[in-house]
């Protein structure tokens, strides 16, 4: 071989601009990138890489760094932060600055909270990120006619041009392209699910479309050495191009909360002059009733809460984070966790253990063989202890925790695993026979099998045998005996075929089960063989008569693509794109998904989905693209978040029932009044106390316990549904309100009059927070009431019948009421929360209402 010259003395020009893409690389011979890049088998000059260093850039991938002010600005875009601020806005416009003030201090909690919950969530994940690997061995020189010497160098420094050493158990530091290989598999699952290892050899002319000559950064090498040459580091590396900066995903749950802000905000903008309007033409009044335009306008809106979800879901969050070290890095995640319908995953390290274990040993004809496994076991204990392996193979390991009587045959020499031999072979010697020695030889079935002396029917049965096994998921392997003669190893006898699975992942069927009862759906999008797939689904109960392939998939249409990703519950051969798109194709039949992946290559899936969720030692790019974190990737833990996202969904959605329904209530009402009375039916700061009151007590509802019937299907934050039950409890909660108005003018029949405006406010004061109350523990889907929702009501009911007889009332224009009023006003209560019992129970306003598709099966 004739290698390139020595990069000259001058500084190297930036490899940016000689024209080497990736794909250029892979149809270059060695010498000829060798060349493009100035390099040689010496590697570089230290003066060189050091200059090239400089203009390349460090070899690292940074990652998204947020500060904490970002984090707070981001906050600020919150729909119900502009309702506050817009409300905010008016109240100062008109000289209301105790409600001005009051409106900003809301805000600036609300944005404090979300902004640190979600800050402290990054700063935690950021504590997972690892480099893909620390240090490399490279080849360098001090000058040009120096020594090459190797050393350890970190990984940031590698430039295109580097000569590295790669052993089994490193990880590839940078996309390379080998230039001596000896036995070199790579595990390169992490970019192209491929379970297995992949063989890779020092080609120098490549072909075909394999790239069996090129090593990618975020792969490890699992069996050989080589040496190899770095041709691309950094963002240039396909490691880096994997994942590519995208916009804001607009999750489910904010979808939800925009639909619902937007339209408060348009009911804002349209009550209050409406109201104006109607005091004008049917009171004669003018500028005089703008605060009542604004009373209204506060009435409408909830002030706290951005405040209430924050707290509800940075709670939730924090009690995934210490009982699972489960980190959710977006807040508004957690409620898409809890309506997760389809959870996609892969097979490898979820449902198995991503660790082979012996499933079966038989003979050619297929009939069970204990004799085979023993033989296989021979040739896997010595392989392990006289090749002198760095790390021991995974299937040797399988082998051997199977079947550990070896008899009393003693190792002579070995030559391991091959990825050109494709087999293994040990040479062992019975101690009564010790000038006798047997060559046994293991591995891929038709490498033995073109070793092995056999007619051709029995080839034709062994082929048969093995194509059995194979069809029923089971990695096989054959196993070849004879004498030793130096120098040859055909003619084998066939021993017969040992047959192995991926171990089942000890918690997978109970996680299934609890899944399964939580109505989520799984659907196993992998790589690996459909048989292979089949078989470990069928173990662990799920439906595995139809597998698909990826195949299959390619000439489908969008509609028929979406039909088929329902019925299936298996997809095998799987490439990014194919996942990515069985992803978006359930999304359009309006389920929501989850997608649990580790590796750059389920970044398009992830992305696509409502949910990105990953293990903590995921690749550095798909920590930083996931929406959740598990400690282990574990569908248990999957099941604990699904059930914290629901249990805070279901306090989130009925704070939402109880407050927008009795603030509707109360703006029906005060707009009715206000035509009807000579005065404001309430004053602005009456208005803003009680619902600081009723919004503080309604904190209690972040503690609340959830209803059963909650954890056991998706529940999502759906604006229809809200709406529609905010129009039935809302007018429940007006009429309430004006048989109020009633009772009032009855009892005290000056509060229809100008004189009797303090009254008149009192009493609906009074009422209004003793019916909030009552809907906080009437429309609760749980009838069990927890302490703290007790204590809340308790104080809400204080509040709303000490208020108006302490010092505080004349400031805020109240007055005390007579008995009478107090007894009349228990009977409409009472009314009210029979009307509350009857609609609730009659409608199962807890539902989740999907849209018109096909449920998954």
């Amino acid at each position: 071989m004739v290698w390139a010259p020595e990069a000259p003395t001058a500084a190297p020009q930036d490899p940016r601009d000689d024209g080497l893409p990736l794909a250029a690389v892979a149809e270059l011979t060695r010498l000829e990138v060798l060349r493009r890049l100035e390099s040689g088998p010496r590697g570089l000059v230290e003066a060189h890489a050091e200059a090239r260093l400089l203009l390349r850039g460090e070899n690292t991938h940074p990652p998204r760094r947020v500060t904490s002010w970002r984090w707070l600005a981001r906050s600020l875009r919150d729909p119900f932060t502009l309702v506050l601020l817009c409300l905010g806005l008016v109240s100062a416009v008109i000289a209301s600055w105790g409600a001005a003030c009051v409106i900003v201090i809301l805000v600036v909690v609300s944005c404090v909270l979300r902004s640190n919950g979600e800050y402290r969530a990054d700063r935690s994940t950021a504590a997972l990120r690892k480099l893909v690997a620390t240090t490399a061995t490279v080849r360098r020189r001090l000058d040009e006619h120096a020594t090459p010497v190797d050393r350890e160098v970190p990984v940031d420094q590698l430039v295109p041009g580097d000569v590295i050493k790669l052993g089994p158990g490193d990880l590839v530091p940078a996309d390379v392209r080998l230039l001596r290989s000896s036995g070199l598999t790579i595990h390169q699952a992490a970019l192209t699910g491929e379970s297995v290892p992949v063989a890779k050899q020092a080609i120098d002319v490549p072909g075909g479309g394999d790239q069996e000559h090129l090593c990618w950064h975020g792969s490890s090498v699992a069996t050989g050495s080589a040496l190899a040459l770095v041709v691309a580091t950094g963002a240039d590396t396909r490691f880096a191009g994997a994942y590519q900066e995208s916009g804001v995903r607009l999750s489910a749950f904010d979808g939800s909360v925009n639909g619902i802000s937007w339209i408060l905000v348009r009911l804002m903008l349209l009550i209050p002059p409406l109201a104006l309007v109607a005091n004008a033409v049917f009171r004669g009044r003018g500028l005089e009733a703008l605060p009542f335009a604004v009373a209204v306008a506060v009435g409408l809106t909830p002030e706290m809460l951005p405040v209430i979800v924050t707290t509800v879901l940075a709670r939730g969050s924090a009690v995934l984070a210490r009982g699972q070290g489960v980190i959710v890095k977006r807040l508004s995640a957690l409620h898409d966790v809890g309506a997760i319908d389809v959870l996609c995953t892969d097979k490898t390290g979820t449902l198995t253990q991503d660790r082979p274990v012996v499933d079966c040993s038989v003979d050619p004809d297929g009939r069970s063989d204990p004799e085979v496994l023993r033989w296989a076991a021979v040739n896997s204990f010595w392989t392990l202890h006289l090749a002198d392996l760095p790390t021991p193979d995974a299937l040797d390991e399988a082998i051997l925790a199977a079947e550990q009587d070896l008899g009393e045959y003693e190792g002579v020499d070995a030559l391991p695993f091959d990825p050109v031999r494709r087999v293994s072979s040990a040479i062992v010697r019975h101690p009564s026979r010790p000038a006798t020695n047997l060559l046994v030889v293991k591995g891929a079935v038709e490498n033995v099998l073109e070793r092995c002396a056999l007619d051709p029917a029995a080839r034709q049965r062994a082929q048969l045998t093995a194509e059995q096994l194979a069809d029923k998921g089971l990695r096989v392997l054959a196993v070849g005996l004879a004498s030793y003669h130096p120098g040859e190893d055909q003619g084998l006898a066939l021993v017969g075929f040992v047959g192995l699975l991926d171990g089942l992942a000890p918690e997978a069927a109970d996680a299934l089960a609890h899944l399964a009862r939580r109505s989520v759906t799984i659907k196993v999008l992998t790589g690996d063989h459909p048989a292979t797939a089949a078989r470990v689904c069928q173990e662990l109960g799920l439906p595995s008569d139809t597998v698909v392939t990826a195949s299959q998939l390619d000439g489908l249409s969008d509609a028929a693509l979406a039909e088929v990703a329902q019925r299936a519950t298996v997809f095998a051969r799987c490439t990014p794109e194919h996942k990515s798109r069985l992803v978006r194709a359930l999304r359009s039949s309006g389920h929501t998904i989850g997608f649990l992946g580790d590796g750059v290559n389920d970044l398009p899936a992830m992305r696509a989905a409502d949910v990105g969720i990953c293990p903590r030692d995921a690749v550095d790019v798909t920590r930083e693209a996931a929406d959740v974190v598990l400690a282990a990737k574990d569908l248990t833990a999957i099941d604990h978040a699904i059930v914290t996202g629901r249990r805070s969904t279901g306090n989130i959605v009925t704070y939402l029932r109880v407050a927008l329904s009795s603030n509707v209530g109360n703006v029906i009402a005060m707009l009715c009044a206000g035509l009807l009375l000579p005065f404001l039916p309430m004053l602005p700061a009456q208005v803003l106390v009680q619902n600081l009151c009723f919004d503080a007590a309604q904190l209690a509802f972040a503690f609340d316990r959830a209803d059963p019937a909650v954890l056991r299907r998706p529940f999502r934050l759906r604006r229809r549904d809200i709406l529609r039950f905010i129009a039935v409890f809302g007018a429940l909660n007006a009429f309430a309100d004006l048989a109020t108005f009633a009772v009032l003018m009855w009892v005290v029949p000056e509060a229809a009059q100008a004189t009797g405006q303090a009254a008149f406010h009192t009493g609906w004061f009074i009422e209004n927070l003793l019916t909030q109350a009552l809907v906080m523990l009437l429309l609760r889907p749980r009838r069990r009431v927890s302490r703290p929702l007790w204590a809340a009501t308790g104080a809400l009911t204080a509040v709303g019948l000490l208020l108006p007889l302490s010092p505080l009332a004349p400031l805020l224009g109240m007055t005390a009421l007579p008995i009478t009023y107090h007894l009349l006003l228990a009977i409409v209560v009472m009314l009210y929360g029979g009307a509350l019992l009857v609609l609730s129970r009659r409608t199962d306003w807890n539902r989740d209402r999907r849209r018109p598709s096909e449920p998954c099966r």
